[in-house]
């Protein structure tokens, strides 16, 4: 008799310690487009976004955040809603799509850009995000137009307005931008100079 009646307080246990041990609801997030939307101008080049690479500390489902000089945390709450190795390059070809007011920029992969008179190659060496601070971006970047090759360095730093994850994300879309800005300068300097 104790044993059936052991066994069922020891299963009413598990299954109260198990119905409060759910996991927490996931947040997803994505990165949005920072520049006006375009006045679109006929002369405007076109550009194929791509490849983008990121460092691999970052490319992951998870949102990863500095914690410390030599400590990152790992979210497992806070996620983004495609990998960033995807969404960074479509988010960088809005930018520069709105920035130099054409609509004839597509990121890597697609075939729109496949005759694009200019590509862009983008190594993100740094993502870094530090909850209610800042939000960093270095880049090394190079625009090719044929043979030609424009190269540039881009280190943007963004405040994070409030201590959110939403505020966060947001500074990592301007912080982004930002790199997107310098290479719209390199575009926009180089087709000035052609004949």
């Amino acid at each position: 008799m104790r044993k059936p009646a052991l066994c069922l307080i020891s299963l009413a246990l598990v299954m109260s310690v198990t119905a409060c041990s759910r996991s927490p609801r996931s947040s997803f997030y994505t990165l949005v487009p920072q520049a006006a939307p375009p006045a679109l101008s006929p002369a405007a080049p076109s550009v194929s976004v791509g490849p983008v690479t990121i460092p691999e500390l970052v490319d992951r489902p998870q949102i990863v955040v500095r914690v410390a000089e030599n400590r990152v945390e790992v979210l497992e709450s806070h996620r983004w809603a495609e990998p960033l190795k995807s969404e960074i390059p479509r988010l960088m070809a809005q930018d520069l799509g709105r920035m130099l007011g054409s609509s004839r920029v597509s990121s890597y992969g697609q075939s729109a850009g496949a005759d694009a008179t200019y590509r862009v190659l983008v190594d993100i060496v740094r993502l870094e995000a530090v909850p209610g601070d800042t939000a960093t971006v270095q880049a090394l970047w190079t625009v090719r137009r044929g043979n030609a090759r424009i190269k540039g360095e881009s280190l943007v730093r963004e405040k994070v307005s409030a201590p959110s994850y939403d505020q966060l994300i947001s500074a990592c879309s301007r912080a982004l931008a930002g790199v997107s800005s310098d290479i719209a300068k390199a575009i926009r300097a180089d087709a000035a100079a052609l004949p």
